[in-house]
């Protein structure tokens, strides 16, 4: 069974953050957009490879857990897990403190695969992505 997962440091830019200091509650699905990007290229099926294979992949249910706050130029370790692949993809993310480990936010994305071509939800993850991830429906 293939490491299907990946991560990624970031530190917060001061536009990234809220009248309080901190990261504004919004910007951590940019910082779970970037894990999940790098997650993908590492298994090269990332947004360009997607388009080219047929399918578009939109997230249709994302939710998170702010456990802390990420204060601005702190370094933070955000970890994505693909968790799921046979209906959909589901994608498991830990947010945590690079210097102490601590838990920031916790979430998960699910995306469908989208046929381009016909313009219709598959409910079956179409065999490219098993095929990239290098897995089996199980």
């Amino acid at each position: 069974m293939p490491e299907l997962w990946h991560e990624i440091e970031i530190t917060p830019a001061f536009h990234d953050l809220d009248p309080m200091d901190i990261v504004w509650h919004g910007h951590y699905v940019k910082y779970l957009e970037l894990a999940r990007n790098a997650l993908m290229a590492r298994f090269d099926y990332d947004y360009p490879q997607m388009r080219e294979s047929g399918y578009a992949w939109p997230i249709v249910d994302m939710r998170l857990k702010y456990v802390d706050m990420l204060p601005y130029g702190r370094r933070a370790i955000v970890r994505a897990e693909i968790v799921e692949w046979e209906n959909r993809i589901k994608v498991d993310y830990v947010i945590r403190d690079a210097e102490t480990g601590k838990m920031i936010n916790k979430a998960h994305t699910i995306q469908v695969a989208f046929n381009i071509a016909t313009r219709e939800m598959e409910y079956v993850c179409p065999p490219v992505l098993w095929q990239k991830l290098g897995v089996e429906p199980t």
